[in-house]
């Protein structure tokens, strides 16, 4: 992929914010996606720290303005995890849910490049309403790149 592909990607990848119907965190399932969503940004940061597209930053601007959101979906699976498994057994699966993602992510985002990641990061640092993360998350986390974020050649 040239690089006018790679900025395109990178500018539909931010315009998600933009564009996506409002959804708030609920449940289990939604809590685990934004505790994802967290980890896969600060892993992907963390890799890509070393070069022009150093996201670092933003990616700390992200989790201080969405601080509520994302230890909100921490506490509650902890809580969930604690119901199911015990204490021992809920702190294993919080670690097992980072682990599994930092093995994910270490070598980098199946799709997205670091440009394409500090673009999107930026844009989530720049709004403080949380209520997009979870859209945001479904199109992030998923292992192939969604149509709409197709290349045209």
């Amino acid at each position: 992929m040239g690089k006018l592909g790679k900025t395109v990607g990178a500018i539909a990848s931010a315009a998600i914010l933009a564009t996506a119907m409002p959804a708030q965190a609920g449940g289990y399932a939604d809590a685990e996606k934004l505790r994802k969503l967290d980890i896969m940004l600060m892993v992907t940061a963390l890799r890509c720290r070393h070069g022009a597209d150093n996201f670092q930053r933003d990616y700390e601007k992200f989790a201080v303005k969405h601080n509520v959101a994302l230890q909100g979906a921490a506490r509650s699976l902890q809580s969930s995890y604690h119901s199911k498994y015990g204490a021992k057994g809920a702190k294993r699966q919080l670690d097992k849910i980072s682990v599994s993602m930092a093995n994910v992510y270490g070598q980098g985002h199946p799709w997205l490049e670091c440009a394409e990641l500090k673009q999107v990061t930026s844009g989530l640092a720049a709004h403080r309403d949380s209520s997009q993360l979870l859209v945001v998350a479904n199109e992030l986390l998923a292992t192939d790149r969604p149509a709409k974020f197709a290349m045209k050649r």
